[in-house]
């Protein structure tokens, strides 16, 4: 099994290498400034589209707002909460500086996807709108190519990445908060993910209308009243970061093995991971928005990875100013991500249990949010790839994959995330970086 892992290791670490992460920023960059700092100035903008009023005159099957909850839905998860918790763990406070970093810069990748997803979504056999990377690359860039490989790779993040493992495997550690045994959680899970999804967009979309608002409220709500109790400790937090981003070695420890060169490559990954810039899945959800304008949804787009940030960067802060309560880097290689953030907002509420039960619940709807937003990207990868007869043996994979992430090692569950995210993300930012003066065009028009 060990041997097993090493492989996974280094199979992560050459996807994940400099050529990936140079394509993933050097898109982002040429965005920005071709762009002009439109994805900077106008965020403000973005979110008061997110409120706009829906008219009803316009094409897709869902309002703005609905599509928005329905792509963070798939995009908070556990690696907002247990991903960031492991990433510092293993790299540092600097993996923090290293995620703002990239996201800043794939901010303008999170608008060009939802540009592109309105301008080249279709309809299905069914009536209903379909669109996201696969569509804009095959009507868009005209590779069918570069299209079936994008989906297919979706496949994979649907039912080995995103969609189950990482999240399964958090949940029923986070139930165990309530004395809920693995069996029962997962049994649960399972038939609860199944009501839903069988549903489709509808009922995920209206799932997550309900529960992603009202979590992101509580959990960054309960991070904030943290950082007021101990408001004190936030100016050494930002040290910590600074300072870990460009001298690891300096907090950690010589001995700890981790340098400023693996210290930006856990910060970029770990921000790919938290808003899915660059995946392209947020796009297959943004297509069936009832919108008339490219360039709007883009930056609602934009506002969904801004707020994905913000929950990490929450967590982060919460990890760092617990830092003396909790022996952090002391128990960095002794317990997981999810036991390490309930320690924090445990410490940093001083409410006894109260914040530990915080941090389970949160974990437990993102998570579940996630798997049925992901349900529903693989599920139209599939429909792309092949037709809607492959659907149910595809949602018999994908709960089979949820069930077996709740007995695997969070670490390598993560690894593995990283693999089929780092794959995906190749097809889709070379079918954007060909389209580039389309998203352009639409930008400058508007």
């Amino acid at each position: 099994m060990e041997l097993i892992e090493q492989y996974i290791i280094a199979i992560n670490e050459w996807i994940w290498g400099w050529p990936l992460i140079t394509l993933l920023l050097g898109t982002g960059v040429y965005f920005s400034v071709k762009l002009k700092t439109l994805t900077f100035t106008n965020l403000r903008l973005g979110v008061r589209y997110v409120f706009e009023k829906e008219n009803h005159s316009h094409s897709g099957d869902i309002s703005s707002f609905a599509a928005l909850c329905t792509a963070l839905s798939a995009t908070l998860g556990t690696g907002n909460i247990v991903g960031v918790a492991v990433s510092i763990t293993v790299g540092g406070p600097g993996v923090i500086f290293w995620l703002w970093v990239s996201s800043l810069l794939c901010f303008s990748i999170k608008y060009a996807e939802g540009v592109l997803a309105i301008k080249y979504r279709t309809t299905d056999q069914c009536k209903q709108v379909a669109g996201g990377p696969m569509h804009y690359i095959e009507v868009g860039l005209k590779s069918r190519l570069l299209a079936k490989m994008y989906a297919l790779f979706g496949v994979f993040v649907a039912i080995l990445g995103i969609g189950t493992l990482a999240q399964s495997n958090s949940i029923v550690a986070a139930a165990g908060t309530f004395g809920i045994s693995s069996i029962i959680a997962i049994t649960l899970l399972s038939a609860v993910v199944v009501a839903v999804t069988i549903g489709g967009l509808k009922r995920i979309s209206q799932v997550a209308q309900q529960i992603v608002p009202i979590m992101t409220v509580i959990y960054v709500g309960a991070a904030i009243l943290i950082l007021l109790l101990h408001v004190d400790q936030i100016p050494q937090a930002f040290c910590l970061i600074f300072q870990g981003a460009f001298s690891p070695q300096a907090i950690l420890g010589g001995s700890a093995g981790v340098t400023v060169i693996s210290v930006i490559h856990i910060g970029i990954s770990r921000g790919i991971y938290a808003h899915e810039s660059g995946l392209g899945s947020s796009a297959i959800a943004v297509a069936t928005a009832k919108t008339d304008s490219p360039v709007k949804q883009g930056l609602i787009s934009m506002v969904g990875a801004f707020l994905s940030v913000i929950v990490c960067t929450m967590t982060g802060l919460v990890l760092l100013i617990t830092n003396a309560d909790t022996g952090l880097f002391s128990l960095a290689r002794s317990i997981d991500g999810n036991l390490l953030t309930s320690c924090a907002f445990v410490a940093g509420l001083g409410m006894g249990e109260f914040g530990k039960y915080i941090v389970s619940l949160s974990i437990i709807f993102f998570a579940f949010t996630t798997i049925i937003g992901w349900n529903f990207y693989g599920e139209k990868c599939i429909q792309y790839l092949l037709n809607d007869k492959y659907v149910i043996p595809y949602k018999i994979v994908f709960v089979c994959c949820l069930i077996s992430g709740a007995f695997l090692k969070i670490d390598t569950v993560f690894v593995i995330a990283d693999i089929v995210i780092g794959l995906m993300i190749i097809p889709n930012v070379l079918g954007i970086i060909g389209l580039r003066k389309e998203v352009v065009k639409e930008s400058l028009l508007s």
